[in-house]
């Protein structure tokens, strides 16, 4: 049961009657007893909420950055008409609208409300419950009572790279030798054979196809396909820092758990957290090398396997990928490094190229991926891509107060740790990429090109 606004104004009225009567005692409790009354029989003439029955249709899939819409059906099979409001609670980062809507449902009919969600996070937005609350005919009181209609949108990363994967594709056609101007990359899988030119590398020629054909013929080559790219995405703690600027608004709202109204956050949005980064670049990588002809899988690792997708089909890649990084959240934990490393030797047998997306943090990769760095470097190309955070560099220039030199003195400090742990790695044969938010995807992308034309890969 809930009262309304009317009802506390007629006990308001009532009050100024009591203390204007000449018998205030008799007057308080036949107001109260009136006003009682009225409740009860506003009560009783009111729509029974526990009857209705709810249906849900919709979107279930949409990118970050996108609408979905929902529609949820009302059915009254109860005897009396329901006429009053309805919140369809969501999370607050679904960013549902409307929040509340009236409702006017005859006995025996259905309406139609429909909501639309506006998410600024990815993963799973599920609906929490309905709450409805049936207005008597007087104004007076309300049943209100909650529902439970299940409907679950998966808001997928937005993939924000995709707009870097046409020109690292022609800078990949061209080291294939598929672009018009017919360069030839240096790979090492035969390609071709072609009467020699002059210039041609000597070294090229194929002497028995020469001595068959009576001319001069050389070997093309092109870089090696049906490699194996394993990405790996560190899931722990060093993930969860938020760098750089939202491209996509994060600010969510906040409202109480069994009130009808909620009230947007107006603080800004912050930037997105290294793990969304860190998605965003795999997946171009991913979308990269499976245009290459590589095969890629994908691991997710703090100390336990978050998410696995292997031996996906090139057409079906990266909905798979999106599909499963999706629900992924970072976790307040340091990585196993150990873990990680002997599970993706449990994965990968044969020699690969394995990427792996954390955090350049000295103190972490000292204590985690060093000690058995070794373990993973005679065995696979290793490359360790890490999103720096643009506010330190920012940081490090400034110098106009006392406050800021001493700032500036931590931030110098945390780039020299970075210098250092990169230089180290390096010395294991590691390649490494160590870019801001918004450069990291293409420059692994043109870390995974150098290794292909340098015939590495």
């Amino acid at each position: 049961m809930a009262l309304t606004g009317r009802a506390g104004l007629l006990a308001a009225l009532g009050i100024v009657v009591v203390l204007l009567s000449p018998q205030p005692g008799a007057a308080l409790a036949g107001i109260c007893l009136l006003l009682a009354a009225a409740i009860i029989v506003d009560l009783v003439f009111a729509g029974a909420v526990r009857p209705l029955r709810f249906h849900r249709s919709g979107d279930t899939l949409i990118r970050l950055g996108q609408q979905a819409t929902v529609e949820l059906v009302v059915e009254n099979p109860g005897g009396r008409r329901v006429r009053g409001v309805l919140r369809d609670a969501w999370p607050p980062s679904a960013g549902a609208t409307p929040r509340v809507a009236q409702v006017n449902v005859p006995r025996g009919e259905r309406r139609k409300i429909v909501v639309t969600l506006a998410p600024t996070r990815r993963g799973d937005r599920s609906s929490v419950a309905v709450t409805v609350r049936s207005v008597g005919p007087l104004g007076l009181a309300a049943r209100q009572g909650n529902h439970q209609a299940p409907w679950t949108v998966r808001v997928l990363p937005p993939f924000l790279s995709r707009k870097h994967l046409p020109s690292r594709l022609a800078r990949l056609r061209e080291l294939d030798g598929q672009h018009p101007a017919l360069v030839r990359g240096q790979g090492t899988e035969f390609d071709s054979l072609r009467e020699y030119v002059v210039g041609d590398d000597v070294r090229s020629i194929d002497w028995r196809a020469t001595a068959r054909r009576h001319d001069v013929v050389v070997r093309t080559w092109r870089p090696e396909r049906d490699r194996r790219v394993l990405i790996v995405l560190d899931t722990g703690r060093t993930s969860a820092g938020r760098v750089g600027d939202a491209p996509i608004p994060l600010a969510g709202a906040t409202g109480g758990g069994g009130g009808l109204l909620v009230r947007p956050d107006p603080r800004p949005a912050p930037g997105w957290p290294r793990l969304d980064w860190s998605m965003d670049a795999a997946l171009l990588l991913a979308a990269l090398a499976a245009k290459a002809g590589d095969q890629v899988d994908f691991l997710a690792y703090d100390r336990a396997v978050r998410a696995w997708v292997g031996g996906a089909s090139r057409t079906e890649l990266l909905s798979s990928l999106v599909n499963v990084m999706a629900p992924i959240e970072a976790e307040l934990i340091e990585a196993d490094s150990q873990g990680m490393v002997a599970a993706v030797l449990s994965r990968a047998k044969r020699r690969c190229l394995v990427v792996l997306l954390t955090d350049l943090n000295s103190a972490a990769l000292d204590e985690g991926l060093m000690p058995v760095l070794p373990q993973l470097s005679s065995r696979h190309l290793v490359l360790v891509a890490g999103v720096s955070d643009p506010r330190v560099s920012a940081m490090a220039g400034r110098r106009g107060s006392v406050e800021q030199v001493y700032d500036a003195a931590a931030a110098e400090q945390a780039q020299l740790g970075r210098r250092r742990i990169t230089a180290r790695l390096r010395r294991h044969g590691v390649e490494v990429v160590d870019a801001p938010p918004d450069d990291i995807a293409p420059a692994l992308a043109d870390a995974y090109l150098a290794l292909k034309a340098a015939g590495r890969l």
